[in-house]
């Protein structure tokens, strides 16, 4: 019997996968750049895979520039 769950699992991780390239994608419009955003190795272990972005880690003036960031979008 054929199942699906290898399939879902994959379609998860690609999902992920495009959420963490999008999220990069506009932190780079607006000059931030978090070197190890990425995906969280340990979520994607196990028989289904629940994968998270993970933001890493950033340098203090990165952490101000987001906030920064944010704020403007909030208003």
């Amino acid at each position: 019997m054929a199942t699906t769950e290898p399939t879902r699992t994959t379609n998860t991780i690609k999902n992920a996968e495009e959420a963490r390239d999008e999220l990069r994608t506009a932190l780079t419009a607006v000059g931030i750049k978090l070197p190890t955003l990425g995906l969280d190795t340990a979520s994607l272990a196990g028989g289904i895979a629940r994968p998270l972005v993970t933001l890493g880690r950033c340098t203090p003036e990165v952490a101000r520039r987001l906030a920064a960031v944010l704020r403007t979008c909030s208003t």
